[in-house]
């Protein structure tokens, strides 16, 4: 969960962007245009509507996808440390194993004493 909030922060300028220019402000219709001139510019808004709305979806994926490989190559190295220290908890072990061993057998007069 944590990992999504510096996502979230990065995108949100995108998003305020994004949602300014999706909500154009379309040309209002008044009563000295006809529909056949106010049509065209109404087109003309909304292709340029979309056009800056793909650009900018464009930017929010490149970025989701660095930080997307971000993540992963995080995930990647806690997975090389976990077993790093998996690997020196088993050693430590098998160290105190034998180190309980010897010592039990240096309290019953097994070693050393002959």
């Amino acid at each position: 969960m944590a990992a999504w909030i510096p996502l979230i922060k990065s995108a949100m300028p995108y998003v305020v962007q994004v949602l300014s220019i999706a909500i154009p402000a379309f040309t209002s219709r008044s009563s000295h245009k006809e529909t056949d001139d106010i049509v065209p510019e109404q087109i003309a808004e909304l292709q340029s509507a979309a056009t800056q709305n793909a650009e900018s979806v464009k930017i929010l994926a490149e970025q989701l996808k660095g930080s997307m490989e971000g993540v992963d190559a995080a995930a990647v190295k806690l997975q090389q440390e976990l077993q790093l220290l998996r690997r020196l908890s088993v050693i430590a072990i098998v160290v105190s194993v034998v180190s309980v061993i010897m010592a039990v057998l240096a309290v019953s007069g097994y070693l050393g004493t002959e």
